[in-house]
């Protein structure tokens, strides 16, 4: 006689989480590293070393992602961000 063992799977269902938006800044051949800079300080509440970090990633990889957060808050950041005449835009 051969045993038959009967293996249950246990399914895990997680909750929908919600997706947070982001804020994705593009490079642009017109706005200085310091413009960029004072600008993610002032919009995006950036420590100087972020913003500096982000304005580097942006010049070498084309984009980077400054800001993540609710769409209300986002936003008027990112007004902000068009406004000072950056390339920029909630995703």
């Amino acid at each position: 006689m051969s045993t038959q063992e009967e293996v249950l799977e246990e399914v895990s269902t997680k909750a929908k989480e919600k997706k947070e938006n982001e804020i994705v800044l593009y490079n642009d051949d017109y706005n200085t590293f310091d413009h960029v800079i004072e600008t993610l300080i002032y919009t995006c509440d950036h420590t100087p070393e972020q913003a500096e970090q982000c304005s580097l990633l942006v010049h070498y990889k084309g984009k980077c992602t400054v800001k993540t957060g609710s769409y209300d808050d986002l936003k008027p950041r990112c007004s902000k961000i068009l406004e000072a005449g950056l390339s920029a835009e909630i995703i």
